[in-house]
């Protein structure tokens, strides 16, 4: 069925034909100075502010949809980076499920304010804008409206200053006269009720936008922080967990080193009474360093250390009477600068890492403070091999030793 179009006859044409020439004819005048124009100052400032109205809130429409285009790549970049998370967290790590929940939970929290903001904001503007070409269309034939009645008000007047009067010429121009303003005051009074409310309306909608605008995101940001410090939780621990069996595996790994370093043999000749060593440090403190008495029987360790005093004595007290001197030459009034004390080495020790000292039963070692105090173990010190400081004269080659391996000299 063919559509049914809006049918304008030739008389109709004409007519509208005719009053644009007339309102062409009307304008020309009016520029050049040979016909009075009515002027609304106060209806003309309402139109100015209107057409400002408009352009602001079509700029505030313009960057409202940017700004939620930018909710929308922020909500897809954000989803494909937790669906990455989820899908290279290993299934037996701590909080698996807690995470899988967080990714769903921050997708759903995304898409619950991408939704509000465009019902809160987006669509509300967009209904306050539709009033506008309506009002812009009325305020263009007001226009129209008001040089047809300038017109008809010229024409009026010059049919009554002819020379030849014809009263029937001059009836009919004050009858269009009348018609014309009729048409003009009509839409002038409507639009000069609507415009003032129309522009004070604007307060109103920048604040509901605003606020609109501003309590979501600030309810957005506070769940968001929410799952955010969930997830930071469950990393902390994942970590956590991830030292402790660090931990776990380094001292299986130190005990048995420890039992191949320290062990005694039976017939006594091979003493050892290290401590053993803890290599995690960061992020716990560094554990003690536990000795290996569980390593070695104990009626052993007493038999040797009695032979070990035994031979001590009769050693020093040898010296003393041979000499006033220490080991290598060295007494303490020659110790190096921040060197605490030294002791000489008891028994042979075999460094089992990279930061401990090789010692040889009869050493002398330059005892130096810990540059960290909190690093310091149990039963641990820290010093350099006189015999490296007499031929480097520095105390570089640094490195810890058990204590009970040694004697204060």
């Amino acid at each position: 069925m063919a559509e049914i179009g809006k049918v304008v006859s030739p008389g109709k044409l004409a007519s509208n034909m005719q009053k644009r020439i007339t309102r062409a004819q009307e304008k020309v005048m009016q520029k050049l100075g040979k016909a009075d124009e009515t002027k609304d100052m106060a209806f003309e400032e309402e139109v100015a502010n209107f057409n400002k109205q408009l352009a602001d809130g079509t700029k505030l429409q313009r960057d409202l949809k940017a700004y939620l285009v930018a909710v929308n790549t922020m909500h897809e970049c954000s989803k494909r980076l937790h669906d990455c998370l989820a899908d290279i967290y290993d299934p037996e790590w701590f909080g698996k499920e807690e995470v899988d929940s967080l990714v769903e939970d921050t997708d759903i929290l995304w898409q619950d304010f991408h939704q509000k903001l465009t019902d809160n904001a987006v669509i509300s503007m967009d209904t306050y804008l539709a009033q506008f070409p309506d009002i812009k269309a009325r305020i263009a034939k007001r226009e129209r409206k008001l040089v047809d009645f300038d017109s008809a008000r010229h024409h009026f007047a010059s049919i009554q200053k002819a020379k030849k009067k014809d009263e029937a010429k001059i009836a009919k121009a004050e009858e269009d006269l009348g018609r014309a303003q009729k048409v003009f005051e009509e839409i002038n009074y409507e639009l000069q009720e609507e415009l003032p409310t129309l522009w004070n309306s604007r307060v109103g909608l920048y604040v509901n936008t605003f606020q609109s605008v501003a309590g979501l995101e600030e309810k957005f940001h506070r769940d968001m922080g929410k799952l955010n410090q969930n997830l930071s939780d469950i990393m902390t621990k994942l970590d956590e967990q991830r030292q402790v069996k660090k931990g776990v595996k380094g001292a299986s790994t130190g005990t048995s080193e420890v039992a191949t370093n320290h062990s005694l043999s039976e017939s006594g000749t091979d003493i050892n009474k290290s401590p053993s060593k803890s290599r995690e440090a960061p992020p716990s403190p560094r554990p003690p360093r536990p000795t290996s008495c569980q390593e070695v029987k104990l009626e052993n360790i007493t038999v040797v250390l009695e032979e070990t005093v035994v031979a001590d004595i009769n050693i020093t007290t040898a010296s003393q009477n041979e000499a006033p001197t220490v080991t290598n030459g060295s007494s303490d009034a020659e110790l190096p600068p921040s060197v605490l004390y030294k002791v000489k080495v008891m028994h042979d020790y075999v460094a089992t890492d990279k930061d401990e000292l090789e010692l040889k039963g009869g050493d002398i070692v330059y005892v130096i403070p810990f540059p960290n105090p909190d690093e310091q173990d149990d039963g641990w010190l820290m010093g350099v091999k006189e015999s490296h400081w007499l031929q480097n004269k520095n105390l570089l080659a640094k490195g810890v030793f058990p204590e009970n391996f040694t004697q204060k000299v």
